[in-house]
């Protein structure tokens, strides 16, 4: 009867261990999930970023166990906050940011040595609009003439905030004093400015952005994108030398008659040290590898190109992305390699 018994304990012993390693087998066969941080829906992150996580998700997940979630954020400060976090094991920000996480400058307080780089996405556009009565030359400068009225840097905390009083304080506009300061999304901002409850807005995006295409489409002429010249550019340069030229010619935007001269800096995807080499190797790969169909899906990362995906890059490469550029012959400076991570991919770890 004992025999009996303990014949009975060890098949039930034996059925439990072999439904644990079905189980254990079922979640290593599951994708591991990952989260790839944006900012507001109104802008250009969200959209490319849910396009990004769509089809590494479409090419990762069955084959390499790999899955991609796009959310939404306050964007680049925020998005710092959460990759520091472990909320979010990749995020977008815009290219200062990435230069200020590394060395802990700006708005960044500490140095962000967990963070590396992904590689440059596409360009994140300056678009500094006054109502169009208020725009007495279209140059930037035209803000420095505003006195008391109501203007939107960006959400509290996000990107277009910072990056705005950066710029704004470089090129010697005094914001604090001439400007009556709001702080919204882009969306409510372009509902804001249709509704004559502010004259003018910063809306740093991919172009074309919906928000700006939105407002044009309405107000037309009564809004003007503020143009750059040469002596902007090498102001806001000389710390960071991160801007370049970008002009949208006419018809970019709806009711848009000239060619606009701005400035754009590069926009950059950025990951944590400790996400595994594999995984970023992959999501680097897909990502280049489909360019063609990211850029069907968003005309902004038209400007993405393989031979500058290193340009602009403040924090070193992780060394997924390291091992990656170069399987395809990239040039990859010193500065964008840490001693360990060469030596790791050398010893094939």
């Amino acid at each position: 009867m004992q025999s009996a018994e303990l014949l009975m304990k060890n098949l039930v012993l034996g059925l439990v261990l072999f439904l644990s390693l079905i189980s254990c087998s079922d979640e290593l066969n599951r994708a591991r999930p990952y989260i790839l941080t944006t900012a507001t829906t109104g802008g250009t992150y969200y959209p490319v970023g849910v396009a990004l996580a769509t089809i590494a998700h479409a090419q990762l997940s069955e084959s390499q166990g790999i899955s991609l979630t796009a959310i939404s954020s306050a964007g680049s400060l925020e998005n710092v906050k959460l990759l520091r976090d472990n909320q979010a094991q990749f995020a977008l920000l815009q290219g200062p940011f990435g230069a200020w996480s590394w060395t802990g400058e700006g708005p960044v307080s500490q140095p962000q040595t967990h963070m590396r780089s992904v590689g440059a996405m596409w360009q994140n556009v300056e678009h500094f609009v006054l109502l169009s009565d208020l725009a007495t030359s279209g140059d930037i400068m035209d803000l420095n003439n505003l006195d008391g009225e109501r203007f939107v840097l960006g959400a509290r905390n996000s990107g277009a905030e910072q990056t705005g009083r950066f710029i704004l304080d470089t090129l010697g506009i005094d914001y604090e004093s001439k400007f009556n300061l709001a702080y919204m999304g882009y969306g409510p901002t372009t509902s804001a400015i249709q509704d004559g409850n502010i004259v003018g807005m910063n809306i740093p995006a991919g172009a074309p952005v919906s928000s700006i295409t939105q407002a044009y489409a309405l107000l037309g002429d009564r809004m003007t994108i503020l143009n750059w010249s040469q002596e902007a550019l090498d102001k806001v340069n000389a710390k960071y030398p991160l801007w370049d030229w970008y002009d949208f010619p006419p018809g970019t935007y709806p009711n848009q008659t000239e060619l606009i001269r701005t400035v754009g800096s590069p926009n950059v995807l950025v990951t944590r040290a400790d996400i595994p080499e594999e995984v970023v190797y992959n999501v680097t790969k897909v990502i280049w590898e489909n360019l063609a169909t990211l850029q069907e899906i968003h005309g902004a990362t038209k400007d993405m190109r393989l031979e500058i995906a290193i340009d602009g890059l403040g924090a070193p490469l992780h060394k997924g992305a390291i091992r990656y550029y170069r399987e395809v012959g990239l040039d990859i400076p010193d500065r964008l390699i840490l001693a360990e991570d060469n030596e790791a991919l050398a010893e094939g770890v």
